[in-house]
């Protein structure tokens, strides 16, 4: 099936509405659609979003690029926020014979109180004049040094009180209320591998490096418990064969199994004890790429000119079942686990799709796209992996998207409206109207039927969050951070940005920071909420 025409959005019956949701400012509600408050005048010249560098998955994910102009807005007035959280203590040490990694606490940051510029004349306040009922900032600033152009940041995960993100050779907590740093297990060798998401009692397991250099191969694995600040075992992954010596890991924990996938080649490993439960390179001339994790656990084979979506059993991985793409197509997104949907593009034709598929496998809906999302959304020109779409969320019947106007490539930079898309006959529900150019949205989670999403801040506008309700994506708001963080929320390049919305909290977390120099921060992790 084809979607509809660009701006058209048609009923559940196929019928086009009269017009598209609107939403404004985020602030106050003002109908049905509207993200904000009494109509405000939109700025004449909205911020243009910095560029993005080149990447590579891991040690060159893209940061924020700033020109020379924003940096010297930003040293005057700061931007950028860490995430954070918190645990207890307990969990055994490391297995492989050398001295178990330890947490250590730091001295909590300066939050400042709204009413001055905090503790200095040049420290940055963001809640300076916080108005009644705006949800409070902090952020953190990257203090490790780290060799080369910057260093990938992982995360941010939020466990109980705490908020943990991980980069370089450390994983460190944050108390989800006030950003203080609660624990910090430094590693022996870089981070080279990180799941989406750690296991349901709270346990992440993580690829390591075979040396201290951030060129060595990926070879072991470390467990680390987000729940206690400990790290766990250590344990080596065994060569499938001669080739197997990847530079890096794609991981996915489903269960109690964290699945690695590297060229051509798969393992699992227990997350409790590092136990190997499978391990296994081609199977009929299609050869493992990558894994998808949470409530199932999905592979993606890459066979003689097509590619094939696996549902494996985490516990042995065989398949459960097998859906063949067409020759031509490219899997790019999981964009949901349950129900599943997957983003897919065919580069010739320069075209993508949305696949829902029922619990065993069979193809639900199917339907080509009239509007854009970005690469990182539906894979298209992006080398991360299978989860990385931040901006895409489903209930049961609906995805929720973040989507723009179609560019002259399959990945866009602008999206600034939410498309709905039934997953039963894979057409638009309904979208809204355009954010000005430079803001974006993200949908994050849905909570109570209704889609939460993340509106990023434009000039002159702080950044908010709202929910749509799922009949015509009319919006309430539900927080809004003060003016004064707008300059420490733009630093949040949308191309290397991750967003979590956890307890009424949403957390922000730069996909790159740099080492800490003078009269020059490195911000690194944001969070606002109730």
């Amino acid at each position: 099936m084809t979607g509809p025409p660009f701006g058209e959005q048609p009923n559940p019956d196929g019928h086009s509405p009269s017009a598209p949701v609107g939403f404004g400012p985020p602030i106050e509600p003002r109908g049905p659609g509207a993200f904000g408050p009494p109509p405000q005048p939109w700025p004449v010249a909205p911020a243009a979003p910095a560029p993005a560098p080149a990447r590579d998955r891991f040690t060159d994910r893209p940061g924020t690029v700033v020109v020379a102009v924003l940096v010297a807005v930003l040293l005057a007035i700061g931007g950028g926020v860490f995430a954070t959280v918190r645990s207890d203590r307990g969990q055994p040490a490391a297995q492989d014979g050398k001295d178990p990694a330890t947490p250590s606490g730091s001295p909590s940051v300066d939050q400042g109180d709204g009413k001055g510029p905090g503790a200095g004349r040049d420290v940055y306040d963001p809640n300076i004049d916080i108005k009644p009922g705006q949800a409070r900032v902090w952020l953190r600033d990257n203090q490790t040094e780290v060799v080369g152009a910057g260093t990938s940041q992982f995360g941010p995960w939020r466990v109980g009180d705490v908020v943990v993100k991980a980069m370089y050779k450390e994983v460190t907590a944050y108390a989800v209320a006030d950003g203080q740093e609660k624990w910090k297990v430094p590693l022996q060798t870089p981070l080279c591998g990180a799941p989406p998401a750690p296991s349901a009692n709270g346990k992440l397991v993580l690829g390591v490096r075979e040396k201290d250099s951030q060129t060595s191969h990926c070879t072991d694995l470390q467990q680390i418990d987000l729940t206690t600040g400990k790290a766990g075992w250590k344990a080596p992954v065994p060569q499938e064969n001669p080739y197997d010596t990847p530079g890096e890991f794609l991981l996915a924990i489903t269960g109690d199994t964290v699945a690695v996938a590297r060229t051509a080649v798969m393992s699992g490993f227990s997350v409790t004890d590092g136990r190997k439960l499978f391990g296994t390179s081609s199977e009929n001339g299609c050869s493992p790429s990558e894994f998808a994790g949470g409530s199932r656990l999905m592979l993606v084979r890459n066979c003689p000119e097509q590619v094939m979506l696996q549902e494996v059993d985490p516990a042995t991985g065989t398949a459960k079942w097998s859906h063949q793409y067409d020759k031509g197509w490219n899997l790019g997104r999981v964009l949901s686990m349950d129900p599943l949907v997957v983003a897919a593009y065919h580069k010739d034709r320069k075209v993508w799709n949305i696949t829902a598929f029922t619990p065993d496998g069979k193809v639900r809906s199917q339907s080509d796209m009239a509007f854009g999302v970005t690469g990182r959304c539906n894979g298209w020109g992006n080398a991360d992996g299978l989860q990385e779409c931040d901006a895409a969320v489903a209930d049961a019947d609906t995805l929720y998207i973040g989507a723009g106007k179609p560019g002259k490539s399959l990945g866009i930079d602008d999206t600034n409206q939410v498309v709905a898309v039934d997953l039963n006959t894979g057409k638009e529900k309904w979208r809204t109207i355009e954010q000005p150019k430079g803001r974006t949205v993200w949908p994050l989670a849905v909570e109570n039927g209704r889609a939460v999403v993340y509106v990023s801040p434009g000039r002159g506008e702080a950044a908010s969050v709202v929910s749509l309700a799922p009949a015509d994506g009319a919006s309430q708001p539900v927080l809004q951070s003060p003016a004064a963080a707008e300059g420490a929320e733009s630093v949040f390049s949308t191309s290397a940005l991750r967003v979590a919305w956890a307890g009424g909290r949403l957390f922000l977390l730069n996909g790159r920071v740099y080492s800490p120099e003078p009269r020059k921060a490195s911000r690194a992790l944001l969070s606002f909420g109730k």
